[in-house]
């Protein structure tokens, strides 16, 4: 069994405590590594790290941080395969999947690095003559970095990247779901010779996480979670004041019109509920469909996901795998159990399998409601709830009517309905005859209960920053 260390002040160093956190296979449920609980007083040293890191690395020129980007991101390219392989046994993806998640981390780090000549202020008119207004943009300082376990490594590059380019150092706490990813990642940092200081990864309990995001240094707290978790970081930012940036639950809706290609929507369906076994936070996981093919299409998905095989990746990588921990394994066959007593129809699916790993088949749910549980919380899980509907204006009120506002989806021809949903649906994205994918040059952001702030883009990058005005008499 793997025995590994937090990275802290630029050195992996011995643990603080005896404590250390399991990490299980989730195909297998077999214990691989174990992980540092890091103490109070560790996170403190390494937040102070951080902040004395930060003062010289936001002086630099911000080609200077780009460079070290740049070459962050070679080293990284070049362990990929090491970097896939960590992920693949603590998340169930497929060695192929881990590893071009690390990829694609590498090509998002390149694309931050290139921000270092297109950061840019604003220069404003004056009311008062020979005076000129200068908006400027400055780091924030240390910003808190918590990382979900479904995209590790790609959220982990998607919180830090932007962060250093604008002159931020980093502290980061993994999912102890999937924490050994990171720490290949810290291999990483530290051979790219990244100041001592600049990022800190450190494993930890709820508790000693709360005590890191509390501290007067820490400028802002970026989460990618639950909505529960985004209440919990709200709670610690008002400690400091410190920005909140939280990308929260999702429960994204596709609407599906008659001139829609089924056997697309079928595939893409598929592919996008099945993905990672659904725990994706832009997953499709309510289908409003109209009467006229309902019939049509449920026949499609039900033989589309009676046909979807899920196992080890491991041994078949093109097995839908494992949900992340038992845990979530009990909680997804109880939403299930709830929606079928609430009047729900399972048209294949929902059953605990036998035998070891936390797999759950891909459930379709038909009869559904919207006042159901099942179409009102987010499941993050295989399972996908089925809505008829008679006009368009129904299906966007229905898709709209909710307390989350991540992504959603439209399959139509017509252009005026695709208008209407781009102007009208309360969502941070639309994708139109497609599924979701967050390129990183566009802006992931939620509206309503799905989250503060962004990621990606120029807007994602500037969530980093902090103005400052210079009102210069001349």
């Amino acid at each position: 069994m793997s025995i590994l260390r937090n990275f802290i002040g630029g050195s992996f160093g011995e643990p603080g405590s005896p404590e250390s956190i399991e990490v299980r296979n989730p195909a297998t449920g077999e214990v691989f590594a174990a992980v540092p609980c890091a103490t109070e007083t560790e996170v403190i040293a390494a937040v102070h790290h951080a902040a004395l890191a930060q003062k010289s690395w936001g002086r630099l020129p911000a080609i200077e941080r780009g460079n070290a980007l740049r070459h962050l991101a070679d080293i990284i390219e070049k362990n990929a395969g090491r970097i896939g392989e960590a992920l693949a046994k603590e998340s169930g993806k497929s060695l192929a999947d881990a590893t071009g998640e690390a990829i694609y981390g590498v090509e998002l780090m390149r694309y931050h690095a290139e921000w270092a000549r297109r950061i840019e202020g604003e220069v404003i008119e004056s009311d008062t003559p020979d005076e000129t207004l200068m908006l400027k943009r400055a780091p924030i300082g240390v910003v808190a970095c918590l990382i979900p376990f479904n995209f590790p490594v790609y959220t982990l590059v998607r919180k830090i990247a932007p962060a250093l380019i604008a002159g931020n150092a980093v502290v980061v706490r993994p999912s102890n779901n999937t924490p050994t990813s990171a720490f290949v990642f810290a291999e990483c940092i530290a051979e790219a010779g990244l100041p001592a200081g600049l990022v800190n990864i450190m494993t930890m309990s709820h508790e000693v996480a709360e005590v890191m995001c509390k501290r007067r240094e820490i400028g802002m707290i970026t989460l990618t979670g639950s909505v529960a978790a985004g209440q919990v970081v709200l709670d610690c930012c008002k400690a400091n004041i410190a920005k909140p940036s939280l990308e929260l639950g999702g429960k994204t809706p596709v609407i599906v019109e008659p001139d829609a290609d089924l056997d697309v929507v079928t595939k893409s369906v598929l592919a996008a509920k099945t993905a990672h076994c659904g725990q994706v936070c832009t997953s499709v996981e309510r289908l409003y469909v109209h009467a006229s093919i309902h019939g049509t299409l449920l026949e499609k998905l039900r033989d589309a996901f009676e046909r979807r095989l899920y196992g080890d990746r491991a041994g078949d990588p093109t097995y839908m795998g494992p949900l992340a921990n038992a845990a979530a394994r009990l909680r997804v066959h109880h939403m299930v159990e709830r929606a079928k007593a609430e009047g729900a129809v399972i048209e294949t699916g929902g059953y605990l399998p036998e035998g070891s790993g936390y797999f759950y088949p891909p459930t379709l749910l038909s009869d559904c409601r919207q006042d159901m549980e099942i179409v009102q919380e987010e499941v993050f899980g295989p399972v996908l709830a089925v809505i008829p509907y008679t006009d368009f204006d129904e299906a966007l009120a229905m898709a709209s009517d909710h307390q989350f506002g991540l992504a959603s989806v439209v399959f139509s021809e017509n252009y005026r309905k695709v208008m209407k949903a781009a102007n009208e649906i309360e969502a941070g994205e639309l994708y139109v005859n497609r599924f979701p994918a967050d390129p990183y040059q566009g802006y992931h952001a939620g509206w309503k209960r799905s989250g503060l702030g962004g990621d990606d883009g120029k807007h994602g990058m500037l969530e980093f920053t902090q103005t400052r005005l210079v009102i210069l008499k001349h």
